[in-house]
């Protein structure tokens, strides 16, 4: 009977050790994505997507690196600031890791003198584990509502 429970102990702590290392990929893939954006550094967050990758916001579908690099990316990044999540789900297996939740962004005015915005909404990061062993983002989903003024 000892053995028994000490064998579930064991698998129990192996468990527990396993999710809190698993979740930790996820966040940290994510740090460093959030991080690369908030810095504005274009050629980190290219090195970060797949060959494949596809990205979804409302109408908008874009697939393929260059194409999500191009038109989103390198359209984007400079009109926003501080992107900020608030994660309500996530999970990671061997090959493949996701966070979803929300997000929240300061929008930079358009011009001199004009508001600046704020901005929020959905989120589902999706990264793969490639046959190199390195992690690329796969699929980034964004539903956003209406930016609104800062007054």
């Amino acid at each position: 009977m000892r053995s028994l429970i000490a064998m579930l102990s064991v698998a129990f702590l192996f468990t527990s050790c396993q999710k809190t290392e698993d979740v930790k990929v996820v966040q940290d893939l994510n740090k460093q994505f959030i991080d690369a954006w908030n810095s504005e550094d274009e050629s980190k967050i290219e090195a970060m997507l797949a060959e494949d990758v596809d990205f979804v916001q409302g109408e908008i579908h874009f697939s393929g690196k260059s194409e999500v690099a191009d038109k989103w990316v390198n359209e984007t990044i400079e009109t926003i600031e501080d992107l900020r999540l608030n994660v309500v789900s996530s999970g990671v297996d061997k090959n493949m890791a996701y966070e979803a939740g929300t997000f929240s962004v300061d929008v930079k005015p358009d011009a001199p003198g004009q508001p600046g915005g704020e901005g929020e909404g959905n989120f589902i990061l999706l990264w793969k584990k490639g046959e190199d062993g390195n992690w690329k983002l796969s699929y980034a989903q964004l539903e956003d509502l209406p930016v609104e003024a800062k007054m």
